[in-house]
């Protein structure tokens, strides 16, 4: 095989392998925030009232992502000391294991509180996983990208979350139509044990591609740092405050996925809306996302990552408020179209560019650590916005304005963030990607050390 042709397939077998295990990384939260909303509150908390109960349940789901700062450091040493593809391994194996895990825990009425305890457990380990596994994969696939199409290949991370966020609901769409007894006793376990055919694919996918060009040519100079999380706190941190604020985007996506669900189904609401109808919505909506992030990725490339990226939180603040609204209505072909254009065509405007986008603020020898560090920081406060958005409606529907405000003000402080920083990015070379210092917008290179 000529090496051209070689150059070819390493980006395409790159963005495969970060595809396979962001699909099973979001399968598997996506099929727990599910279960969080839906199941849970009935078989983990059965002892509280239904609205203490479901929050109880959606402040499970959160505490995946306070592992995730945990998990960022660690895993982002290892990836910029060890290599990108370590940590992809490692992270799917534990996020695959977990998840099934979860499948086989006992109930509350079996073992009492050791039943949630465990739970808990389990979506620590989920949230270390998480952590790794984006800035790992983003890195993978940035790194064996050609310059001029860096943002299309490192697109193929989030569109995975996509595939992984049709899935889930696809799975459940059966599991949730079974009666109620046999789905608090056996049906929800299904789609956590299924997790394990997706870890054994993607595991064979990583287990055979390279380490990325640019990782290995600092191993060769021996250039890697002994100390990678120094480096990017002493010279970098700027660009991981501002990974952290534009990581609110975050938020919109969990109160679309998880609290949106809540909000139209649960009693305490009032809403009515079914449970099948809001998961076609998720699936449908994801699968407009599917081709909507590649393209949306694809000009960046030709336009830059900012346009892309704040225009889409314009229309992604707009769109939050009239979907929250349109729940509130009851009218289910309203809440149709404005989930499936809030979720699948605006959102994954900067859902499409901030891998990339955050990527070119960090050289090589900090990449992995800095977007680590950055996004599962911000991503922290999105893992509460379930919780969060259920304690300020308070039981009632006319309190979705409040939500709708929270989510506006994380789409601010994005913006905000993404403007603050470096231009034209898309136009460097990637060796050259990531200064120590920054002069207004522009990006200085950084001095080489003697």
């Amino acid at each position: 095989m000529s090496h051209t042709s070689e150059q070819q397939r390493t980006p395409r077998r790159a963005a495969i392998a970060a595809w396979t295990g962001s699909a099973l990384e979001y399968y598997d939260m996506a099929i727990y925030g599910t279960a969080a909303a839906l199941v849970f509150p009935k078989i983990f908390f059965p002892e509280a009232d239904a609205s203490t109960a479901t929050i109880a349940s959606l402040a499970t789901f959160g505490v995946g992502y306070v592992a995730r700062p945990i998990g960022s450091f660690f895993m982002g040493h290892i990836g910029d000391k060890l290599g990108r593809k370590r940590v992809l391994i490692g992270t799917i194996i534990l996020m695959g294991l977990s998840t099934f895990l979860v499948g086989c825990l006992p109930t509350y009425d079996q073992v009492g509180l050791l039943a949630p305890a465990l739970l808990v457990i389990l979506r620590l380990l989920q949230g270390l996983s998480a952590a790794g596994e984006q800035a790992g994969s983003n890195s993978m696939t940035f790194e064996h990208a050609p310059q001029h199409r860096r943002g299309f290949f490192t697109s193929f991370t989030l569109n995975g979350t996509q595939g992984g966020q049709v899935l889930a609901p696809l799975v459940f769409l059966p599991i949730a139509a079974l009666p109620e007894h046999q789905l608090l006793t056996w049906g929800w376990r299904i789609p956590f044990l299924l997790s394990a055919v997706v870890v054994v694919i993607s595991y064979f996918i990583r287990a055979r591609l390279e380490e990325t060009p640019e990782f290995r040519a600092e191993t060769a100079k021996a250039e890697v740092p002994q100390a990678p999380l120094g480096v990017l706190f002493r010279e970098h941190w700027r660009g991981v405050l501002r990974v952290f604020f534009a990581a609110f985007v975050a938020m919109v996506n969990t109160v679309f996925a998880v609290f949106a669900l809540t909000f139209a189904t649960s009693d305490a609401y009032g809403i009515g809306i079914s449970k099948t109808a809001m998961l076609w919505l998720a699936i449908i909506a994801n699968v407009v996302a599917l081709g909507t992030i590649p393209a949306w990725a694809a000009l960046s490339d030709r336009i830059g990552r900012k346009p892309v990226f704040v225009g889409g939180l314009i229309g992604t603040g707009v769109m939050v408020v009239v979907f929250l609204w349109a729940i509130s209505t009851g009218s289910l072909p309203l809440v149709m179209i404005t989930g499936i254009v809030l979720a699948g065509v605006v959102y994954s405007m900067p859902n499409s560019v901030w891998p990339v986008t955050y990527a070119e603020y960090f050289p090589t020898s900090v990449r992995l650590s800095g977007m680590a560090v950055g996004t599962q920081c911000g991503f922290a406060l999105a893992g509460f916005t379930p919780s969060i958005a259920g304690a300020l409606m308070g039981g009632d529907a006319g309190n979705w304005y409040k939500v709708a405000a929270f989510a506006l003000l994380a789409c601010a402080a994005s913006a905000i963030a993404v403007l603050s920083g470096p231009s034209r990015t898309h136009t460097m070379p990637t060796a050259e990607l990531g200064a120590k210092r920054e002069c207004g917008r522009k990006l200085v290179p950084a001095v080489p050390a003697n």
